[in-house]
Formats: C-alpha cells, structure tokens, sequence
C-alpha cells in the first residue's frame, strides 16, 4: 500500500464512528423500560449504565436512544448524557425501542466509540376492549382560532348503547381530564366542544376516546395533535368588483373577523367568466394578497369571482382551507337575455 492511500485509510479510521478505540470497548446499557405515567401516550423511557462501565478519564459518557415513531411511521433517533427520555406513542401499536453507550472524548482521540450491540425494548399493546369497536376517522378543527371542535365516527361493530368518552392531556394539566361539553348525533356522542376550554398552541395535545358497552370496555383509540396545525379560518364575508378607468376588472377582499393572523394567511381565489353564448370556464389562483386584477380588458364576458384561506405553511405545518365566499359578480345582472 503507498504512503498516500495509508494516509487515507488513516484519516477515515480517525474520523468514522467505531466500535473501539484505544482498547476501549463500551456494553449497551442495562434495564431499559418504557413507563406509562398516565399521560396518553407520553412515555418515560429509562435505562441504566451498563454493568461493566468503569468511568475513564477525559472521556464522556453518551446514550443514542432509538424509537419508532408509530405517528411519521420512521425511527427517531437522539444523543443524551441523560438516562431518561420522553417520547410520544400510539398505545394502540407496538412501542420499540433500543439504546447504544457511546464514548467520546480525548480519550478516544476525537472518535466516537459505540458499543457493538444495542439493548431493545418491544413492548406490544395491551389487548384491551372488543375488537374493532375503536371510533373512525377523528378530526379536530380550530374554528377561526376561536374554539375547537373535535369529531369522531362510531364503529359498525360497535354494541347498542355504548357509552364513549374522551379524555385529553398536555403538559400544563396535572391529570388528565375528559372533554368538557359533548357533541350528540342521534342521542350518542359523536364529538367534543372545546368552547371557553383554552388549549395551548405549539404543544403535544394527547386524546384517548374509550368507552364501555354491555359486551365489556369499547377498543380504545389515541391521537396526538397541535391546535395550530387544525386552524379553519372564517368565510370571508366582504368581496368588492370594481371596473378600474383602464377597462381593467380589481377584485379586492377583507379578511375574516376573528383572531387568525393576517399575515399567515394565503388564499385561493375561483374566477368563473360567462361568455355571450353561455360557455363558462372556470380557473383557480393561489395568492398572499387581498386583491387581483385582472389581466387585459373587460369584454362583454360576466366575471364571478370568490374566495377561501388557509394559514400558509411559514406559519403552520398543516392547515385546513376555509369555506368558500358568497360569489360577487361583475356586472351585478347578466347582460345575457334569457329566454323565459
């Protein structure tokens, strides 16, 4: 081997990740758990040392904590000094979970030593409640950031007057507690409203649904959400048409009456145009502001026009789009005589 591809071998060997370094090797840690304190899905996972650890000076102890995370449907992988870690579960899936040791330092001349095998936790769902009674298709929805509706679909499967409830938590709750006014179809429950309940945004909200039957406990089912991720934005009430002096249509619109910040939202605008021979075509725009104008000169062509918004994804990670406007039309009354 030449002097210069053993320079680069060298080189690698320094910087790569190893299993051993100096003579150092490291064991995987010991007594992995996954505990449930009743939070809805926010585990506490805790391990120990390895058995045969021995502090080395001038050398620092890490753990590489690796779960599947059943929400992104991937593994999410961290480095902590600590030997706890929180992390979010669907209960109703398996909970995986392994852990590394990892050493670094001067002591291992810059690399990171990694022990060889890792300590894993599999921990399958508790078999709780009749089979395929779990409620379907759950969704909440922030009204115009004013108050917050969430709403689920009984199962077909599901016994003749059950009883469901729902429970929520988040960080600021001590406990968690059950939804504070239910939504009824039909004489059962099929959702919950949040008015006057302040949830806080940016965070973790954890929601169970269970519930009991005269055939024994309903299949529970869990979801975790952000509430700014759910914001439905009000219909906008005012659109205006004007013909501008240079034969040139301008539509221009207000946002809706509420809290949902102006600056956040984008919109869709539908542009209809009748011609003469009652022919319509329709398009779409997407835009940032609260007014369009239309390219060339009006003709004899009707313009409809109406709007909708959502919150754009510099604000959110997700949005729902609101309700269409009323469509505003130009002119006002067809030009087009119609036969009676």
């Amino acid at each position: 081997m030449g002097a210069q591809s053993a320079l680069i071998l060298l080189l690698s060997l320094t910087w790569r990740e190893s299993t051993r370094c100096n003579g150092l090797t490291v064991d995987p840690p010991d007594h992995l758990v996954a505990v449930d304190p009743g939070h809805l899905g926010l585990l506490e996972i805790t391990w120990s040392p390895p058995a045969s650890w021995i502090d080395v000076p001038d050398c620092q102890k890490l753990y590489q904590l690796e779960y599947f995370n059943t929400y992104e449907h991937s593994w999410t992988a961290i480095r902590t000094p600590r030997e706890s870690y929180r992390a979010q579960f669907d209960l109703m899936k398996d909970i995986r979970v392994r852990v590394y040791t990892l050493l670094r330092g001067p002591c291992t001349n810059g690399t990171t030593v990694k022990s060889m095998n890792y300590t894993e936790l599999v921990q399958k769902p508790p078999s709780a409640g009749v089979a395929g009674t779990a409620v379907k298709d759950f969704v909440c929805v922030y009204h115009n950031m004013e108050y917050m509706e969430c709403n689920w679909k009984r199962s077909p499967r599901i016994p003749a007057n059950s009883q469901q409830r729902l429970y929520f938590w988040h960080k600021d709750l001590e406990q968690t507690e059950e939804c504070p006014k239910y939504i009824l179809s039909g004489g059962v429950r099929s959702g919950c409203n949040f008015t006057g309940r302040t949830l806080p945004d940016f965070t973790d909200i954890n929601f169970c649904i269970n519930g009991s039957s005269a055939k024994g406990l309903l299949e529970p089912a869990f979801t975790t959400l952000q509430i700014q991720n759910q914001v439905k934005p009000g219909t906008t009430e005012k659109l205006h048409l004007q013909s501008r002096p240079d034969g040139q249509l301008e539509a221009r619109w207000e946002r809706p009456v509420g809290k949902v910040p102006g600056h956040c939202l984008e919109w869709e605008v539908e542009h209809s145009q009748e011609s003469p021979d009652g022919k319509i075509t329709s398009e779409q725009i997407l835009t940032e502001q609260m007014n369009l104008t239309l390219s060339g000169t009006l003709g004899n062509e009707r313009h409809c026009f109406r709007v909708r918004s959502k919150l754009h994804k510099y604000c959110v990670d997700r949005a729902i789009w609101s309700e269409w406007s009323r469509p505003t039309c130009y002119p006002v009354q067809s030009h087009i005589n119609k036969a009676s």
